[in-house]
């Protein structure tokens, strides 16, 4: 049985998805999941890209231990020194460096030749190597690239110190057929002088299958997601090339290290925080990926789950039952069910999150596991509240303007107002707008349900932008006007931090 690493990039191409943008509290929260999830290498940003990406990493891998912690770099001296910095304190770290190979590239972006090229990026992998032991190179767009200079390219780069070369569809424009002839050429040639890494685009739909193409041709190393998020289509996703591995073992004779009870757990943390929800028929995390309503599948399933399921929910970290808790429930019960869910809290975000917990249940019949989830990320994991909402009443019908009633605490004074808008929720934004006295605008509004039944939770995701300065609010309640109010303070305390700082 081979051992294939997993290479999360979540944090660096997926952050590249319009809109996935993340801060360092949240880029380090999801780390810290990622190794949960048994995850062998974290890329944790760019560190060049900006002063608050360099930070992040920074932080990432000074605070972060059971994952190698990566720093991209282009092959630039700047660049390569700038991510050494960000991740030198990291007690497992890499530099993974890159640059383009192929002739569409080197013409109109680079302007430069092939030889200036090479020399460049074998230039580069030495000072890499000459800064950290573990050195990473891409060719990117390595297959849009001619195969005899993709091949002189990484057996220069070997030679020049890489441990990791790694294959990038940059453009997902391979099938899954001529990837896997590339990757079996490039093993024939270079054998076992360095570890042969895939990173996988999706804008073909290809990005998986290309990926699992490539380990039975050799690979060692996937670049992959959560949830496959990243520029364009987004990138191989995680947790299907993980549970393809482990369901087939049978026929790909490989598997990873990862965890898979953490994938579900994983994969909507990184939804709450990017805000870019899992489209419903999504394999392994989709919500309905293991819900069936076919009369026949249900008869099948009833008599014997392997009828109609080829991966026991129980893998990815989904609860066999749904009802766990309600206002009945003591703290103790409340403690141990977060334990369960992976949730290690002090003493005080206990009592927070119970007095909330109190709350819900008294509004909800049924507290399901995404509640307590949805409750812990929006509660306990608070940023500074500028602006907090007191109190709210919304008038609305058919025959009479929405009227609404906003109470704020701002800057610790009390301060109300009532507006009217076209709708409940535009005329609670007025009224907030009006006390705040924000410039910001309304890029994005999103709704969800977070569990079923009339009195589910429901969760709501804005984004504002002002001044150039964008920030992502979220809320939760089972009231949507009233969570529709936290997730617009939550974005404006947001915005207020950054243009305070």
């Amino acid at each position: 049985m081979r051992y294939i690493k997993i290479f999360d990039t979540t944090l660096r191409d997926g952050e590249q998805s319009p809109g996935a943008s993340m801060n360092a509290d949240e880029k380090l929260q999801v780390a810290r999941q990622l190794v949960r999830l048994g995850i062998d290498l974290i890329e944790a940003g760019f560190p060049i890209a900006s002063p608050g990406d360099f930070e992040a990493v920074k932080r990432i891998a000074n605070e972060v231990q059971g994952a190698s912690i990566v720093g991209l770099a282009r092959a630039k001296e700047q660049d390569i020194r700038n991510a050494y910095e960000a991740i030198k304190d990291a007690p497992l770290k890499r530099i993974h460096t890159f640059h383009s190979t192929s002739d569409i590239h080197l013409k109109y972006q680079y302007r430069i030749d092939k030889e200036e090229a090479l020399k460049r990026s074998y230039e580069m992998v030495q000072l890499s190597r000459s800064l950290v032991e573990d050195v990473e190179f891409s060719p990117m767009d390595a297959t849009r690239t001619d195969i005899h200079y993709l091949l002189e390219v990484i057996e220069a780069v070997i030679e020049a110190g890489a441990s990791t070369v790694n294959i990038p569809d940059t453009v997902g424009y391979a099938t899954h057929f001529e990837f896997g002839s590339l990757i079996k050429t490039i093993k024939d040639r270079i054998g076992d002088k360095a570890v042969i890494s895939v990173h996988c685009h999706n804008d073909l739909g290809l990005a998986v299958a290309n990926s699992l193409a490539a380990i039975i041709n050799g690979a060692g190393q996937v670049e992959c997601t959560i949830n496959g998020i990243g520029e364009r289509a987004g990138n191989c996703s995680m947790e299907e090339v993980v549970m393809s591995l482990k369901t087939r073992k049978d026929f790909f004779r490989a598997d990873t290290k990862i965890n898979t009870k953490e994938i579900m757990r994983t994969s909507r943390l990184v939804t709450r925080i990017t805000g870019m929800t899992v489209q419903p028929n999504k394999a392994i995390v989709g919500a309905n990926a293991f819900a069936h309503e076919s009369g026949i599948h249900q008869d099948g399933l009833l008599k014997e789950k392997m009828t109609y399921e080829i991966i026991r929910p129980e893998d990815i970290g989904l609860q066999k039952t749904e009802l766990v808790l309600g206002k009945h429930s003591g703290r103790h019960a409340f403690k141990a069910r977060l334990q369960e869910l992976g949730y290690s809290l002090s003493a005080e975000d206990i009592e927070i999150a119970f007095k909330k917990f109190k709350h819900l249940a008294d509004q909800k019949k049924y507290i399901f596991d995404e509640d307590l989830e949805a409750l812990v990320s929006t509660e306990i994991a608070k940023i500074p509240e500028f602006y907090k909402l007191v109190d709210m009443s919304v008038a609305s019908g058919m025959h009479s303007k929405p009227k609404a009633y906003v109470k704020l605490k701002v800057n610790n004074e009390i301060v109300e107002k009532t507006d009217f808008g076209d709708g409940p929720v535009d005329a609670v934004y007025k009224a907030i707008a009006s006390i705040t006295q924000t410039k910001s605008n309304l890029l994005k509004f999103e709704v969800k349900g977070i569990t079923g039944g009339t009195d589910a939770l429901g969760e709501v995701t804005v984004t504002l932008e002002e001044d150039g300065k964008t920030s992502r609010g979220l809320g939760a309640d089972t009231d949507i006007i009233v969570a529709s109010a936290k997730a617009y303070i939550n974005a404006l305390n947001k915005l207020y931090i950054k243009k305070n700082k």
